[in-house]
């Protein structure tokens, strides 16, 4: 199956450029050049990826990625950040987007971060779909597919969770760092390894992202917050899941 990639760039070169070389290596391509057509093309014809730049014309980069994340939470999307975008790189990050490349780049980079999103979430589809249901843990219900825990229930398959009748909100990227510990029970994993592992390769500029995605697991599946029950800091190394 042809797999779709959805790039929104304002740049006339830059979209071309990509649009052309993402076709020569097998892939679906739809460009658009502003926010407004990058939601339009979405909904009509969804996207497997998308890259995105930051800097758009009608509705910036940061809006264009809430909304698709809003649409579907699954989709990766890279970010296109000039060097100065610094902060607004993390709060996409933080608010959705699975990577970033910085201007100027490279296109064999691309195709290797294309290609690792890409496999990464064809795996996540397909561990979900061969979860085994049945297994059971006291309080704490740890598969692939769903898991228990207190009051709060999250279901990884469809990407949803609660909190006793209310759902909460959750970005795919808290999803994917809740199932990796989940899977690890007791075991504690570093800061660099999470990093690793949930994002694909260290992304980001320091680990305290890390430990801010933590900090809002923890406010979103703990009844304690500043004394959690489930996602246990291990000094000096980083945090472990504890059922």
């Amino acid at each position: 199956m042809v797999q779709r990639v959805l790039i929104v760039e304002d740049e006339d070169v830059i979209r071309m450029s990509l649009s052309e070389n993402l076709a020569l290596e097998g892939y679906k391509v739809t460009s658009v050049e502003d926010g407004e057509k990058a939601i339009t093309a979405f909904k009509d014809n969804g996207a497997d990826l998308v890259v995105l730049d930051l800097m758009l014309p009608k509705l910036d980069g940061l809006e264009v990625l809430k909304q698709i994340k809003a649409l579907d939470m699954t989709v990766p999307v890279i970010i296109l950040t000039a060097r100065s975008d610094e902060v607004d790189k993390v709060v996409g990050l933080e608010i959705g987007a699975d990577d970033y490349l910085t201007k100027p780049f490279g296109m064999r980079e691309l195709f290797a971060r294309v290609k690792a999103l890409l496999r990464r979430t064809q795996t996540l589809i397909e561990v979900g779909q061969t979860a085994n249901p049945n297994a059971a843990n006291n309080d704490v219900v740890a598969v692939l597919e769903q898991i228990q825990l207190g009051d709060v229930r999250v279901d990884f398959k469809t990407y949803r969770a609660f909190k006793s009748d209310k759902e909460l909100e959750m970005s795919v990227k808290e999803f994917e760092l809740l199932r990796y510990l989940v899977n690890r029970p007791d075991i504690p994993v570093a800061r660099n390894d999470l990093l690793d592992e949930v994002w694909g390769y260290n992304s980001y500029p320091t680990t305290r992202t890390v430990d801010n995605f933590i900090a809002r697991l923890r406010q979103k599946i703990e009844d304690t917050p500043d004394k959690p029950r489930y996602i246990i800091t291990v000094h000096g190394i980083g945090y472990k899941f504890v059922p």
